[in-house]
């Protein structure tokens, strides 16, 4: 008979608990994964999970963990135990983005003042000239909206590519500017596909005004929050700026802002995703491809649209690779501006077009000028390049409206015209295009471009209607 052994008293488990350090400095998903490698190199830390935009890392410990090792972790990472500031104190950053607003009105004037601020709405009637007004339309975005959108992910390309050529000691400028090239090249084959579909589904697809409207002030915020980033003047707005989920982040090439491994692939793959990126220029041109009933039309027109873009946006991806490193910031904190500046833009019209911000002008609407007949009233506006003539009118309550709006300008999205309280939304012809009412209650109704930025209200009143055929007005 065997001796029995004595039983081994058991080892207690080390003690696990959980730690949360608030860190300032946090502004992307590079960030959070730079703390969390320093962080989890200390002895008994099991695991650390670093949030830019709650400013903190959770450590989770399998024994004792200093606090004075947590910081020099911290810091060893680049950043400091705290909480960020709302306002930052760098008065250079303040200069920064006060000389980039000076510049900006500067410019605004001098395009207002010289005409080039109409260049877009004045290249023609995309309804009538087709590729080569898309083309021109696109060069207009290329230097406005579609800059401000497109030019985080360029800048981000950029970025990544520069990472991976870090021991190079002089690269070329066409390994510079490659990264953008590639991205630009996928765009244009992406927009040529995808407006080719546009013009299959033809008339099919409607786009609800609601959709646009909250895609709009979405990325209104998402353009501030990159913006106030880029000015670098509120590090705690900057940490809450929109990240990837990290897979689908290092797959792509870009970690939330940060950088990681470049690839063309990754590059053209987000150049053709682009399309999907909401710019009242694009959105008006696949507007026009989805009217076209034409796959080859249609793709032909979006891809022209993307290579009017190409000037701009290879300027903003290769202009600060070849500024002076000193210059960089500076210029990183105007573009901030900028972004911001069109992030307010494309609010307000987001705001328009869900009918929470309905005034566009202060001009109130005279006495109803229509015209009678049948019982039926006829209102005659134009729409022009810069939106509609007369903007406010009046039609009397109780009656049918025949609306004639005579299109005498296609260079805008004063074109695509929607009246969303009555669930309207038309794309007009060149000429008179004739819009039937029903009969409405006294007060106001807005209509809009499709893109919110030009717009004007029917007043309806209530009142006798004139005679028979006579016109009435005051």
């Amino acid at each position: 008979m065997s001796a029995r052994v004595p039983r081994q008293p058991r080892t207690p488990p080390p003690p696990v608990g959980t730690i949360v350090v608030p860190i300032a400095g946090m502004t992307c998903r590079s960030c959070e994964r730079r703390i969390e490698r320093h962080v989890r190199a200390i002895p008994n830390v099991e695991r650390a999970v670093a949030s830019a935009s709650r400013a903190y890392v959770e450590v989770t410990t399998r024994g004792p963990v200093s606090g004075v090792d947590l910081a020099e972790a911290i810091e060893a990472a680049g950043y400091s135990v705290g909480r960020s500031p709302w306002l930052t104190r760098d008065s250079q950053a303040w200069l920064a983005a006060g000389s980039g607003l000076v510049l900006i009105v500067a410019v605004a004037i001098l395009a207002e003042l010289t005409g080039l601020a109409g260049f877009a709405s004045g290249a023609g009637d995309i309804r009538e000239g087709g590729v080569v007004v898309a083309t021109l339309l696109g060069l207009a975005a290329g230097v406005s909206t579609c800059m401000a959108l497109v030019g985080g992910l360029v800048l981000a390309l950029s970025a990544a590519a520069a990472a991976d050529r870090a021991g190079e000691a002089d690269p070329s400028i066409a390994a510079r500017l490659r990264p953008t090239a590639t991205f630009l090249a996928g765009r244009v084959a992406g927009f040529a596909v995808l407006g080719a579909g546009l013009g299959a589904l033809g008339s099919r697809v409607v786009l609800p005004p609601i959709a646009i409207a909250v895609l709009m002030i979405v990325v209104a915020v998402v353009m501030t929050i990159l913006g106030i980033r880029l000015t670098g003047l509120s590090p705690r707005i900057a940490a809450w700026s929109p990240t990837l989920p990290g897979g689908l982040g290092a797959r792509l090439g870009i970690d939330g802002g940060g950088v990681s491994s470049y690839s063309d692939t990754r590059a053209a793959a987000l150049g053709a995703a682009s399309f999907f990126l909401p710019c009242g220029f694009t959105q008006a041109v696949q507007i026009y491809a989805l009217s076209t009933g034409s796959p080859i039309v249609a793709g032909a027109s979006m891809a022209a649209f993307a290579i009017g873009t190409v000037p701009g946006l290879l300027t903003l991806g290769g202009l600060p690779s070849l500024l002076p490193r000193a210059s960089r910031p500076a210029f990183l904190r105007t573009i901030g501006v900028v972004v911001i500046g069109f992030a307010l833009l494309n609010g307000m019209a987001g705001f328009r077009l869900a009918g929470l911000m309905p005034e566009f002008a202060l001009a109130a609407a005279s006495a109803p000028d229509v015209a009678t007949a049948g019982g039926v009233q006829t209102l005659r506006t134009s729409q022009v390049r810069d939106g509609y003539v007369p903007a406010n009118v009046s039609i009397y309550a109780g009656m049918p409206t025949r609306w004639v709006i005579d299109s005498k300008d296609g260079g805008s999205c004063a074109v695509f015209l929607q009246v969303p309280s009555l669930g309207i939304a038309v794309t007009l012809r060149p000429g008179e295009n004739v819009i039937d009412l029903p009969a409405l209650q006294s007060g106001r109704v807005q209509y809009m471009c499709s893109m919110g930025m030009y717009g004007g209200q029917l007043t309806v009143v209530d009142g006798p209607p004139a005679a028979e055929g006579a016109s009435t007005g005051g």
